[in-house]
């Protein structure tokens, strides 16, 4: 069975599913399009307006009479030891086979963006370490382990993973976001999926479509974006999870686009989705965003109206209960107000995925099988694996690799804290901060602890210094005094990681100011004043301003929220033994009045002689620094002229001209500098990580579709313009070391559909080399 939404409708599986909605009533028909939060977390809030949106508790018996769509989050609104939990699912699962008439197991879904946010189970990088590695293959094979996790647990399904493309690092959902390009988030995301559903689990992209760009970066603020932006940059990435790696699921974002939220879009989630792109899975709500239609965007007069508008425009699930669904939409659908067959059309969608799922046969009989551990050491060197790469070294006078004896200092509000290093929708920060009895249940060494076991000859002292956010100063002296005892001062600072104002970084922890939160900087510039070297390690979700920092501290390393064995990560960094191969993959901004930016921007979208106000980032797209060094070179096109509608081929030369063994990540970026709209200074067109040994050279080579330079003209049509391209290799987005160019000869070419999206990347003769996207 497949969990990636392919049809079922041939032959006599698609007739089983016709048959069984046929005999359904519509109570039955309505239970498959709800979910059921069985445990909705006893006041503990893991999604918005939870406690508002939610009814009184009533049974599971109860809710489910007539069968049930999904079941919400079983492992993950609280902390339950997963072996006995997975044996209470089976047997609820076998009561709706034995005690429903119809007899229809459901579909359990759970969030699993960092790994399956559930107690004990290994905790990986956020997406934008993601987007730092620049591997797509190696998160494909996280995919594929989470997902095995998930399956060992009866989970069908998993609310991952984010493709919006960041727009303004004052968001706090930018640590759930892989890149501010969209062939790199739909590269990596489409990797994920196609891992995640290799396992037998439904991945679901999030959040279709928009959510990224609103208004001043605040959680669910309107988003005012013109159809040219939305075509040509938001919806990129979903467009490559469904046509190519065949998502089984979407789910609508909050977000209300020029006034018309999306949940009642029928232009994007019929128009777009299925009519333009040909999905056949299953859309599901964001929770309670079919009920925020009337609650919080107020184009909806009532629950029922709210109900019949998301039905129109295509959301076939309610998540996480049926608030508009059940009821209200029942209601609507007997005083004719609602056309049954929109129900029925929802209905099949979701029972032609339980199809593909087996659940349609499943009787959930015996025992439930013992998962085992769910953080073994083969996710655990996986983890490992992604963060070693998506450390990013953003300034080094030397200083690092830290020398193997001495006196270290090691200060700051995140060197010795276990959860620094995960995300939000780790199951850590989002439901056990809330469960303060409850041990962390993985094994997670602080900063401080791996640095102290990487380097045992040094003599390690450890200082505070001050909270995340506490404004209190009362450590300072302290970290002052260890810092200038010490020959080199490590100074970790960054995010707490949250929900809804209880951390800097996560959903509903947007930000005002792009300082580090908190008096952290004045911490760091106490620290300075001592004289004694900083090495500053930022542990954040989002990119911090820290320009201030780069030229003043001995050395500066970036991890974004690296998982549970990211601090080994960054101690290995620091030492030596990880040779830093990270890039940025948002632009490192100098202050919040530079957001929303993009290096994505027209030529008037950056410094000009027109504004007194410079947005250049501290560090641009793309960067980061390595222990060795690399040069491009000879970067040639094969064909000068290129029919617009074809395949521009390029290589050229990287070398290692450094004394030890790296990762370059060569970056081929296109600009075109006449067209019929204005053309972002630098487009990445693809990317591809290659492991050299010292003096060794490969020749990279990269197919590039014409469509990678497709964009809406005025028509608003997306076509590929003839015309001169210039192209470059180079070490970010904002440095051209070798150029080329080649002109698109021919009609103007419109895409569909049946054009490639992807580059293809050979590298020869490296022996170790990595394929990009």
């Amino acid at each position: 069975m497949t969990a990636t939404g392919d049809r079922v409708e041939a032959g006599a599986e698609g007739a089983r599913v016709a048959d069984l909605v046929a005999s359904l009533t519509l109570e039955e028909k309505l239970a498959q399009l709800v979910g059921m939060w069985v445990d909705s977390g006893d006041g503990f809030e893991v999604a918005p307006m939870q406690d508002a949106m939610l009814d009184e508790p009533v049974s599971f018996e109860e809710f489910a009479r007539h069968g049930i769509g999904q079941i919400t989050r079983f492992y993950g609104t609280a902390p339950v030891e997963p072996y006995a939990a997975a044996r209470l699912l089976r047997e609820r699962q076998r009561w709706l086979v034995e005690h429903t008439r119809p007899g229809i197991p459901a579909l359990v879904h759970e969030e699993c963006l960092t790994g399956l946010a559930a107690w004990q189970a290994t905790t990986f990088p956020a997406p934008l370490s993601w987007g730092a590695s620049f591997d797509p293959a190696l998160v494909q094979e996280m995919g594929h382990a989470i997902g095995t996790t998930m399956a060992s647990l009866g989970v069908h399904q998993g609310l991952a993973p984010v493709l919006d493309v960041v727009r303004d690092a004052r968001w706090g959902r930018v640590e759930e976001c892989i890149a501010e390009d969209p062939y790199v988030v739909g590269t990596v995301a489409s990797s994920y999926v196609r891992g995640l559903q290799s396992a037998g689990i439904v991945a679901t992209l999030k959040h279709f479509v928009g959510y990224s760009n609103s208004r001043a970066g605040r959680n669910l603020a309107p988003v005012h974006a013109g159809p040219r932006e939305v075509a040509d940059v938001l919806l990129v990435p979903f467009e490559m999870a469904v046509l190519d790696a065949g998502v089984g699921s979407v789910m609508h974002s909050y977000a209300e686009i020029d006034g018309l939220p999306v949940a009642a879009d029928p232009g994007l989630l019929t128009g777009v989705l299925r009519d333009r792109w040909g999905f056949d899975g299953v859309v599901v709500a964001d929770y309670f965003g079919i009920a925020f239609l009337a609650s919080l965007h107020g184009v909806a007069a009532d629950l029922a109206d709210a109900a019949g508008q998301a039905l129109r425009a295509g959301v076939d699930v309610e998540l996480p209960t049926g608030n508009a669904y059940l009821g209200p939409l029942a209601a609507a659908v007997r005083a004719g107000a609602v056309p049954v067959e929109l129900v029925d059309r929802a209905v099949t969608r979701v029972l032609r995925q339980k199809a593909a799922l087996g659940l349609l046969d499943e009787t959930f009989e015996g025992e439930a099988p013992d998962p085992g551990s769910l953080d073994p050491a083969e996710h655990r060197a996986l983890a490992a694996r992604l963060a070693e790469e998506a450390v990013i070294l953003l300034a080094n006078d030397g200083a690092l690799p830290l020398a193997r004896a001495g006196r270290v200092a090691v200060i700051g509000p995140n060197a010795h804290r276990p959860t620094a290093v995960f995300g939000c929708y780790s199951f850590a920060n989002h439901v056990l901060d809330q469960f303060p009895d409850v041990p962390l249940g993985l094994e997670v060494p602080t900063v401080l602890q791996a640095l102290s076991a990487e380097l045992p000859g040094l003599h390690v002292e450890h200082v505070e210094g001050c909270g995340v956010d506490d404004p209190d100063r009362s450590g300072f002296e302290a970290a002052e005094r260890a810092a200038a005892a010490a020959d080199v001062a490590v100074v970790v600072v960054g995010d707490r990681a949250g929900l809804f104002g209880r951390g800097t970084s996560g959903e509903g922890c947007d930000a005002d100011s792009l300082e580090l939160p908190g008096v952290q900087r004045e911490l760091v510039e106490r620290v300075l004043a001592t004289g004694t070297p900083v090495v500053l390690v930022a542990v954040t979700g989002r990119p911090y301003a820290l320009d201030w920092a780069l030229d003043r501290c001995a050395a500066v390393v970036q991890a974004f929220f690296p998982g549970e064995e990211g601090a080994a990560a960054v101690a290995g960094v620091l030492s030596g033994r990880v040779n830093p191969s990270g890039r940025l993959p948002v632009s490192m901004p100098r202050s919040a009045g530079s957001q929303p930016y993009s290096y994505l921007h027209p030529p008037l979208g950056g410094p000009s002689s027109v504004s007194d106000l410079d947005n250049e980032p501290a560090r641009p797209f793309g960067f980061g620094l390595s222990y060795t060094t690399f040069t491009h070179s000879d970067l040639s096109v094969r064909a000068a002229q290129v029919p617009t509608d074809g395949t521009v081929d390029v290589t050229v030369r990287v070398t290692n001209t450094g004394a030890r063994a790296g990762a370059d990540v060569v970056q081929l970026y296109a600009h075109d500098p006449v067209a019929s709209i204005t053309r972002p200074v630098a487009q990445l067109l693809g990317y591809a990580r290659v492991v050299l040994e010292p003096g060794e050279q490969a020749t990279v080579g990269f197919s590039v579709p014409t469509t990678r330079l497709a964009f809406s003209g005025r028509d608003l049509v997306r076509a590929v313009e003839p015309g001169a391209v210039e192209l470059w290799v180079g070490p970010s987005c904002a440095e051209r070391e070798t150029q080329a160019a080649v002109d698109l000869v021919g009609a103007p070419h419109r895409i569909t559909v049946a054009d490639p999206r992807w580059v293809t990347v050979d590298v020869r003769p490296a022996a170790d080399a990595r394929g990009g996207g």
